[in-house]
């Protein structure tokens, strides 16, 4: 099952495609999508070489806000984010490179997903309006209807994620294993932290049927 949205809550694919075709950051520094494709050859064994990883465990890349691809890349570098595997690549490259990654994988196009029907409804409920007897916040404030996040914000798109992955950083957080989110305030930890396991399954999946 596909979960979808009202496509005036988007941007089309042709406008997404032109504002990650060149990336500019606050500092006023450039990615180039061209540059990106050639480093991204690195990446390309578990993400994919368009940013569609096959295995669930690794993140999809396409699609993804170059701002937040850097800002993770920054936090794997100076290692506010901790994976063994991610450690050494983010530490080869530079400044520059990561803007150059960032840019090619966000300008690639995401291949949808489906959720799992039986897992939607609650899903839907968590994403839309949370959980409010134990204060827990609706996701769609953050990363939108459509799960397509915001760059301004540095909230990520999850909209086509693996749940498989998106389970395991809302596990990550609730642990306190994954930090990334301290400009925030703690938020995702704070919201992962309340939800119960069915809750993180329910929502990983239906964000992924999210296109």
């Amino acid at each position: 099952m596909t979960t979808k949205n009202s496509a005036r809550f988007g941007l089309g694919s042709t406008a997404l495609l032109l504002m990650a075709a060149l990336t500019v950051t606050a500092e006023g520094q450039e990615g180039s999508v061209e540059a990106g494709r050639a480093k991204s050859a690195l990446c390309a064994a578990c993400h994919g070489v368009d940013g569609n990883s096959v295995t669930p465990d690794w993140p999809m890349l396409a699609g993804q806000h170059a701002s937040y691809i850097v800002r993770q890349l920054q936090a794997f570098k100076n290692g506010e984010r901790k994976d063994v595997t991610m450690k050494p690549f983010a530490d080869m490259l530079s400044d520059q490179e990561m803007l150059d990654v960032a840019a090619y994988f966000a300008a690639q196009t995401p291949t949808p997903k489906g959720a799992d029907p039986a897992l939607v409804s609650l899903g839907q409920q968590i994403y839309r309006g949370g959980v409010p007897e134990r204060a827990i916040a609706a996701c769609i404030a953050c990363h939108g209807p459509d799960g397509s996040g915001n760059p301004l914000a540095s909230y990520p798109r999850v909209s086509g994620q693996h749940a498989t992955y998106v389970a395991k950083q809302l596990n990550a957080y609730r642990a306190g294993d994954r930090t990334s989110d301290v400009e925030f305030d703690q938020m995702m930890r704070n919201v992962a932290r309340t939800l119960l396991d069915d809750e993180i399954r329910a929502l990983s999946s239906y964000v992924q049927g999210l296109n």
